[in-house]
Protein backbone atom coordinates (compact mmCIF):
# COMPACT_ATOMS: atom_id res chain seq x y z
CA UNK A 1 0.00 0.00 0.00
CA UNK A 2 2.80 2.38 0.80
CA UNK A 3 4.64 1.80 -2.56
CA UNK A 4 1.68 2.75 -3.99
CA UNK A 5 0.95 5.79 -2.33
CA UNK A 6 4.75 6.59 -3.35
CA UNK A 7 3.89 5.77 -6.85
CA UNK A 8 0.51 8.05 -6.95
CA UNK A 9 2.94 11.16 -5.49
CA UNK A 10 5.66 10.56 -7.77
CA UNK A 11 3.08 10.31 -11.17
CA UNK A 12 0.85 13.88 -9.53
CA UNK A 13 3.53 16.32 -11.02
CA UNK A 14 3.08 14.63 -14.48
CA UNK A 15 -0.46 14.67 -14.67
CA UNK A 16 -1.45 18.87 -13.46
CA UNK A 17 1.57 19.17 -16.24
CA UNK A 18 0.04 22.42 -17.92
CA UNK A 19 1.40 23.78 -21.49
CA UNK A 20 2.21 27.07 -21.79
CA UNK A 21 1.59 29.17 -24.08
CA UNK A 22 3.44 28.96 -27.18
CA UNK A 23 2.84 32.76 -27.47
CA UNK A 24 2.87 36.31 -26.20
CA UNK A 25 0.81 37.06 -23.44
CA UNK A 26 -0.23 40.91 -23.11
CA UNK A 27 0.46 42.70 -19.28
CA UNK A 28 -2.15 43.73 -17.56
CA UNK A 29 -2.15 47.57 -17.54
CA UNK A 30 -5.27 48.64 -16.70
CA UNK A 31 -9.05 48.05 -14.61
CA UNK A 32 -11.45 49.04 -17.80
CA UNK A 33 -10.88 48.03 -21.46
CA UNK A 34 -12.64 51.82 -22.64
CA UNK A 35 -14.92 53.95 -21.53
CA UNK A 36 -18.04 52.61 -20.18
CA UNK A 37 -20.45 55.53 -21.60
CA UNK A 38 -18.97 54.39 -24.86
CA UNK A 39 -19.34 50.61 -24.48
CA UNK A 40 -22.83 51.37 -23.24
CA UNK A 41 -24.02 54.10 -26.57
CA UNK A 42 -22.68 50.77 -28.76
CA UNK A 43 -24.78 48.31 -26.97
CA UNK A 44 -22.42 46.15 -26.12
CA UNK A 45 -23.25 44.42 -22.63
CA UNK A 46 -27.24 43.76 -23.86
CA UNK A 47 -26.13 41.95 -27.16
CA UNK A 48 -23.58 39.96 -24.97
CA UNK A 49 -25.94 39.63 -22.35
CA UNK A 50 -28.47 38.18 -25.42
CA UNK A 51 -26.31 36.05 -27.10
CA UNK A 52 -25.19 34.33 -23.72
CA UNK A 53 -28.63 33.86 -22.57
CA UNK A 54 -28.11 35.72 -19.47
CA UNK A 55 -31.82 36.15 -17.82
CA UNK A 56 -33.05 37.13 -13.86
CA UNK A 57 -31.66 34.23 -11.88
CA UNK A 58 -28.67 33.48 -13.02
CA UNK A 59 -25.58 32.96 -11.79
CA UNK A 60 -22.32 34.96 -13.77
CA UNK A 61 -19.03 34.85 -13.31
CA UNK A 62 -17.15 37.97 -14.68
CA UNK A 63 -13.78 36.82 -14.61
CA UNK A 64 -11.13 39.62 -14.53
CA UNK A 65 -13.90 41.65 -13.61
CA UNK A 66 -11.51 44.74 -13.38
CA UNK A 67 -14.07 47.75 -13.19
CA UNK A 68 -16.63 45.91 -13.09
CA UNK A 69 -18.22 47.17 -16.61
CA UNK A 70 -19.76 43.45 -16.89
CA UNK A 71 -20.36 42.90 -13.26
CA UNK A 72 -22.81 45.92 -12.30
CA UNK A 73 -24.97 44.94 -15.45
CA UNK A 74 -24.93 41.80 -15.24
CA UNK A 75 -26.28 41.77 -11.20
CA UNK A 76 -29.11 43.76 -12.74
CA UNK A 77 -30.00 41.74 -15.31
CA UNK A 78 -30.06 38.58 -13.29
CA UNK A 79 -32.12 40.26 -10.24
CA UNK A 80 -32.40 39.51 -6.70
CA UNK A 81 -33.07 35.66 -7.31
CA UNK A 82 -29.59 35.39 -9.33
CA UNK A 83 -25.72 36.37 -8.42
CA UNK A 84 -22.39 37.51 -9.87
CA UNK A 85 -19.29 36.11 -8.92
CA UNK A 86 -16.77 38.87 -9.83
CA UNK A 87 -13.34 37.63 -9.63
CA UNK A 88 -9.95 38.92 -10.56
CA UNK A 89 -6.47 38.29 -9.92
CA UNK A 90 -5.68 41.97 -9.01
CA UNK A 91 -6.53 42.70 -5.17
CA UNK A 92 -6.36 46.44 -5.76
CA UNK A 93 -8.84 45.97 -8.81
CA UNK A 94 -11.05 44.24 -6.51
CA UNK A 95 -10.79 46.67 -3.55
CA UNK A 96 -12.57 49.38 -5.82
CA UNK A 97 -14.63 47.30 -7.40
CA UNK A 98 -15.88 46.61 -4.01
CA UNK A 99 -16.36 49.92 -3.48
CA UNK A 100 -18.56 50.37 -6.89
CA UNK A 101 -20.81 47.92 -5.46
CA UNK A 102 -21.30 48.91 -2.09
CA UNK A 103 -22.06 52.76 -3.68
CA UNK A 104 -24.48 51.17 -6.00
CA UNK A 105 -26.23 48.93 -3.65
CA UNK A 106 -25.40 45.44 -5.45
CA UNK A 107 -26.13 43.35 -2.99
CA UNK A 108 -26.20 40.14 -5.16
CA UNK A 109 -21.91 40.08 -6.36
CA UNK A 110 -19.39 38.49 -4.51
CA UNK A 111 -16.24 39.45 -4.97
CA UNK A 112 -13.15 36.68 -5.47
CA UNK A 113 -9.75 36.60 -5.82
CA UNK A 114 -8.10 34.23 -8.29
CA UNK A 115 -4.98 33.42 -9.96
CA UNK A 116 -3.23 33.26 -13.08
CA UNK A 117 -4.09 29.93 -13.36
CA UNK A 118 -7.38 29.21 -11.20
CA UNK A 119 -10.60 31.33 -11.02
CA UNK A 120 -11.31 29.76 -7.95
CA UNK A 121 -15.28 30.51 -8.21
CA UNK A 122 -16.89 29.24 -4.50
CA UNK A 123 -20.22 27.52 -4.58
CA UNK A 124 -22.88 26.19 -6.95
CA UNK A 125 -22.16 26.17 -10.86
CA UNK A 126 -22.13 29.23 -12.68
CA UNK A 127 -24.53 29.41 -16.08
CA UNK A 128 -22.67 31.70 -17.83
CA UNK A 129 -18.76 32.75 -17.61
CA UNK A 130 -17.93 36.06 -19.41
CA UNK A 131 -14.17 36.96 -19.96
CA UNK A 132 -13.84 40.36 -21.58
CA UNK A 133 -10.69 42.21 -22.83
CA UNK A 134 -8.54 40.12 -20.33
CA UNK A 135 -7.54 36.57 -22.22
CA UNK A 136 -4.61 37.90 -23.47
CA UNK A 137 -3.69 38.53 -20.27
CA UNK A 138 -3.88 35.15 -18.60
CA UNK A 139 -0.47 33.24 -17.98
CA UNK A 140 -2.14 30.02 -18.32
CA UNK A 141 -4.75 29.57 -20.30
CA UNK A 142 -4.82 25.84 -20.04
CA UNK A 143 -4.56 25.46 -16.86
CA UNK A 144 -7.41 28.39 -15.98
CA UNK A 145 -9.75 26.78 -18.51
CA UNK A 146 -9.54 23.45 -17.27
CA UNK A 147 -9.85 24.67 -13.50
CA UNK A 148 -12.76 26.28 -14.61
CA UNK A 149 -14.52 23.52 -15.88
CA UNK A 150 -16.16 22.02 -12.82
CA UNK A 151 -17.84 25.31 -11.92
CA UNK A 152 -19.57 25.39 -14.99
CA UNK A 153 -23.24 24.40 -14.93
CA UNK A 154 -24.97 22.09 -17.32
CA UNK A 155 -26.09 23.63 -20.16
CA UNK A 156 -23.71 26.61 -19.15
CA UNK A 157 -21.77 29.17 -21.67
CA UNK A 158 -18.39 30.92 -21.67
CA UNK A 159 -18.84 33.87 -23.77
CA UNK A 160 -14.96 35.49 -24.43
CA UNK A 161 -14.97 39.30 -25.91
CA UNK A 162 -11.76 40.05 -27.46
CA UNK A 163 -10.13 42.18 -30.50
CA UNK A 164 -9.11 40.34 -33.52
CA UNK A 165 -5.46 41.60 -33.16
CA UNK A 166 -2.28 39.68 -31.87
CA UNK A 167 -1.84 38.67 -28.50
CA UNK A 168 1.24 41.20 -27.36
CA UNK A 169 -1.19 43.67 -28.53
CA UNK A 170 -3.76 43.14 -26.36
CA UNK A 171 -6.24 40.94 -28.70
CA UNK A 172 -6.60 37.25 -29.34
CA UNK A 173 -6.97 36.19 -33.29
CA UNK A 174 -10.28 33.83 -33.07
CA UNK A 175 -8.75 30.97 -34.76
CA UNK A 176 -5.78 30.66 -31.84
CA UNK A 177 -8.94 31.37 -29.35
CA UNK A 178 -10.41 28.52 -30.73
CA UNK A 179 -8.07 25.92 -30.59
CA UNK A 180 -6.73 26.97 -27.21
CA UNK A 181 -9.93 25.90 -25.72
CA UNK A 182 -10.50 22.95 -27.93
CA UNK A 183 -7.43 21.71 -26.07
CA UNK A 184 -9.24 21.84 -23.03
CA UNK A 185 -12.47 20.36 -24.64
CA UNK A 186 -14.29 23.81 -24.90
CA UNK A 187 -16.98 23.13 -27.98
CA UNK A 188 -17.29 26.42 -30.35
CA UNK A 189 -20.63 27.21 -30.93
CA UNK A 190 -20.52 31.08 -32.68
CA UNK A 191 -18.53 34.03 -33.01
CA UNK A 192 -20.60 37.17 -33.13
CA UNK A 193 -18.72 40.91 -34.09
CA UNK A 194 -19.84 43.10 -31.63
CA UNK A 195 -19.42 46.60 -34.12
CA UNK A 196 -20.16 49.42 -33.36
CA UNK A 197 -18.73 48.05 -30.07
CA UNK A 198 -14.95 47.03 -29.81
CA UNK A 199 -14.21 43.28 -31.00
CA UNK A 200 -16.29 40.37 -31.19
CA UNK A 201 -17.59 37.62 -28.85
CA UNK A 202 -16.72 33.81 -28.88
CA UNK A 203 -19.36 31.67 -27.26
CA UNK A 204 -18.30 28.05 -25.88
CA UNK A 205 -20.10 25.10 -24.32
CA UNK A 206 -18.40 23.98 -21.63
CA UNK A 207 -16.11 20.03 -21.90
CA UNK A 208 -17.82 17.27 -21.63
CA UNK A 209 -15.03 15.66 -19.99
CA UNK A 210 -11.60 17.21 -19.35
CA UNK A 211 -8.26 15.87 -21.16
CA UNK A 212 -5.70 14.96 -19.06
CA UNK A 213 -3.52 18.02 -18.31
CA UNK A 214 -0.20 16.09 -19.80
CA UNK A 215 -2.03 15.18 -22.86
CA UNK A 216 -2.75 18.62 -23.92
CA UNK A 217 -0.84 20.82 -26.81
CA UNK A 218 -0.17 24.53 -26.68
CA UNK A 219 -1.63 26.07 -30.28
CA UNK A 220 0.72 28.13 -32.28
CA UNK A 221 -0.46 31.74 -33.17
Amino acid sequence: MLLVLMALALQAPDTLRFPVPDRPVSRIIAADWSDERDRDAAGEAPRVFAALGIRAGARVADIGAGGGYYTVRAARAVGAAGEVLAQDVMPEYLERLRARVRRESLGNVQLVLGTAGDPSLPGAPVDVAILSHMYHEITNPYELLWRLAPSLAPGARVGIIDMDAPTDRHGTPPALLRCELAAVGYRFERLVDLAPADGYLAVFAPPVTRPAPARMRACRQ
